[in-house]
């Protein structure tokens, strides 16, 4: 294996394991602030820039863009869009990340938008990583709200890739010198 081979699957390693929970496997029995901080970023471990903190949670309630905690806790539809917010905010502003909740509030449940998005986000991830050839067609609705969101999404996908691409290089570089 050259090294441009093993780099490669360096790179692509965390993108071949990645997967967000389904919305129903979301806990839905109220996690505290730090907890569901904890919870979120469990799942981003391998991506830098992807993490959140429960600053940026209050921020995002503050915004209005994910419902107050209640008695102190997140449930799932929270979790749900702190997820999204999570992908998204590494691409998009505070103000449009704020309408692209407000319109998919308008078209979707939480659960039909989430999971899309789960599905689309490891379609996508997969692709830009190398580890398929091409994307899936995912749902069955040809809407501008879909479109919105798969640009959103490859977007953010290309960026975590660049991110990893320059970690994985950098660590190789460092060892080799």
């Amino acid at each position: 294996m050259t090294m441009k081979a093993k780099t490669r699957e360096k790179i692509a390693e965390p993108a071949r394991i990645f997967h967000l929970p389904k919305y129903e496997d979301i806990p839905d029995v109220g996690l505290y602030l730090e907890q569901t901080v904890k919870y979120i970023n469990s799942y981003f471990d391998s991506f830098d820039g992807m993490n959140l903190t429960a600053s940026m949670v209050s921020n995002y309630v503050k915004k209005g863009l994910v419902a107050n905690a209640v008695k102190k806790q997140y449930y799932r539809e929270q979790i749900a869009y702190l997820f999204f917010i999570a992908v998204a905010k590494n691409v998009l502003s505070m103000e449009n990340l704020s309408l692209f909740i407000s319109i998919q509030k308008e078209s979707y449940t939480t659960k039909k938008a989430y999971d899309y998005f789960c599905e689309e986000l490891e379609n996508i991830m997969e692709f830009v990583f190398g580890i398929k050839d091409s994307l899936e067609e995912i749902g069955n609705d040809d809407t501008e709200e879909k479109t919105m969101l798969r640009s959103t999404i490859i977007t953010a996908a290309y960026k975590i890739y660049l991110d990893c691409c320059f970690n994985v290089i950098r660590e190789d570089f460092e060892s080799d010198h």
